[in-house]
């Protein structure tokens, strides 16, 4: 079960997420807290330039394999606006990270798009447990969905 910090955190995702649209980004962003609660990294998409693969989680699982040992990577949280796509949920089980907390699911993802008529995903939505089984998840958690679907709202208007 998710508590205040937990909900602390999942807030400052979604609060990359709008950073990250400010600077033209789809909006996702994700905080990396060790065992003992402290942020190690955070951040948000930086796709705009080109490189889709600069989603926020797959850059967690980048630094957390090069600053962290495999017990500290596998006692750590990571927290993010949106469910991993399937390429992070893949770096994220290559690295040995461990719980994920999302806001909104990928499900909810492809019904928003799917509603907004944007461009489907390049790859399959598929559930963090598809890709990685076994590794603890929590979410989606309805009142942060609602914003990082108005987020995603505003981005794909300006993709128009």
């Amino acid at each position: 079960m998710i508590d205040e910090t937990d909900m602390k955190h999942l807030d400052r995702c979604v609060e990359l997420a709008a950073a990250a649209l400010e600077t033209g980004n789809p909006p996702f962003g994700s905080v990396l807290v060790d065992e003992a609660g402290a942020i190690r990294y955070e951040g948000h998409n930086e796709t705009s330039g080109g490189d889709s693969t600069r989603h926020p989680e797959f850059e967690i699982a980048r630094w957390a394999a090069a600053n962290m040992t495999p017990d500290e990577r596998a006692a750590a949280t990571v927290y993010t606006s949106g469910e991993h796509c399937p390429m992070c949920a893949a770096a994220h089980g290559w690295v040995g990270l461990g719980r994920i907390v999302y806001a909104s699911s990928s499900q909810q993802l492809a019904t928003w798009l799917n509603e907004m008529h944007a461009e489907p995903s390049p790859v399959a939505m598929l559930s963090i447990n598809e890709v990685v089984p076994g590794l603890p998840v929590e979410g989606p958690f309805p009142v942060l969905a609602e914003a990082v679907r108005e987020l995603q709202k505003r981005y794909h208007r300006r993709q128009a």
